[in-house]
């Protein structure tokens, strides 16, 4: 496959070849292919936990790119861009929140529950005294909203503010 040559004046749609990781295993970028070339995307630290909720391997993206100088350590395989902001996606049209059936419970470092673990693959965390107030086990049916963002292994974890429709209460923090 030859290398691209991509206009960044505009959004640019490519497809998605496979995601390029860093020496510590986290999202580093991606290996995209347009026009039947390839290039290299790489995406600002900020924005790499996010990046496999929002495009997948394989899938066909608009991507809003900015051209890489040059580096110093030699010529690239290929030609390199920078990621200016992760694309639209679906998700970001759903109500805050998650919802599923509770598969197991998770735990705070201490040992005590602290929120449980959807068969979404998604994580609700309430703290231990959220789990103490709402009794959830196994089996249960969850509807969780609150503040959501991107877990590195994928899902979602919510910081729970109400559970099916009950208002979770938190203890203030003590300074």
């Amino acid at each position: 496959m030859k290398a691209a040559t991509i206009d960044v004046s505009r959004p640019v749609t490519c497809r998605v070849l496979h995601y390029n990781f860093s020496p510590k295993g986290g999202l580093e970028g991606l290996i995209v292919e347009v026009g039947g070339a390839r290039a290299q995307v790489v995406c600002p630290p900020h924005l790499g936990h996010d990046l496999a909720a929002a495009v997948a391997e394989g899938e066909t993206v608009e991507l809003v790119l900015s051209e890489a100088e040059p580096s110093d350590k030699g010529p690239a395989a290929h030609p390199v861009y920078h990621l200016e902001e992760l694309p639209h996606t679906d998700a970001a049209d759903e109500e805050p929140g998650v919802k599923g059936i509770v598969a197991r419970l998770n735990y705070a470092k201490h040992g005590e529950a602290n929120g449980v673990v959807l068969d979404t693959g998604d994580f609700v965390h309430l703290k231990p005294d959220g789990m103490a107030q709402l009794g959830l086990k196994v089996g249960d049916r969850v509807k969780a909203e609150g503040e959501t963002r991107a877990m590195d292994l994928g899902g979602r974890v919510v910081e729970a503010t109400a559970v099916n429709g009950v208002a979770v209460k938190r203890k203030p923090k003590h300074h």
